[in-house]
């Protein structure tokens, strides 16, 4: 019950997240007054991490995961989240840096890191979960001999 609680606490977070991050990516992307290959950086990072979001969406949802064994999967979701994570976080410090006062860009900056924040709440819970200590089914006693 309680796993089950925190994987639902994790997966909204994560979704919070994403939809904040749709939000960033379309304040960068509408603002077409400049053109610095920074802004372009900040659109292909968080468009890369919405596109692997929905291929992992699509792999639990189709259950693919447990038809290709080979590649573990928590691993690898934990892993895109990680790098993802700290890859937005630059994007958002690149755009505030080189935003020059423009609104849309401050805004599309800030979306990014309150994104940054909620993927690494949700990386934290979901990896607690994931390598948390397990209930053994014995007790906690020890034999003295």
């Amino acid at each position: 019950m309680l796993i089950k609680k925190i994987t639902e606490t994790s997966l909204l977070l994560l979704v919070q997240g994403l939809v904040v991050l749709l939000i960033a990516f379309l304040c960068v992307h509408c603002e077409r007054v400049y053109a610095h290959s920074a802004f372009r950086y900040f659109e292909v990072v968080t468009a890369w991490f919405l596109v692997v979001f929905f291929f992992f969406f699509l792999m639990y949802l189709f259950r693919l995961q447990s038809k290709i064994t080979c590649i573990n999967w928590t691993l690898t979701e934990f892993l895109h989240y990680a790098v993802g994570g700290i890859l937005v976080f630059i994007a958002s410090i690149v755009v505030a840096v080189n935003g020059h006062g423009n609104s849309s860009l401050i805004a599309g900056s800030v979306f990014g890191f309150m994104a940054t924040f909620l993927i690494a709440i949700s990386i934290w819970t979901s990896y607690k979960v994931t390598c948390g200590s397990q209930p053994t089914g014995e007790s906690d006693t020890v034999l003295i001999m």
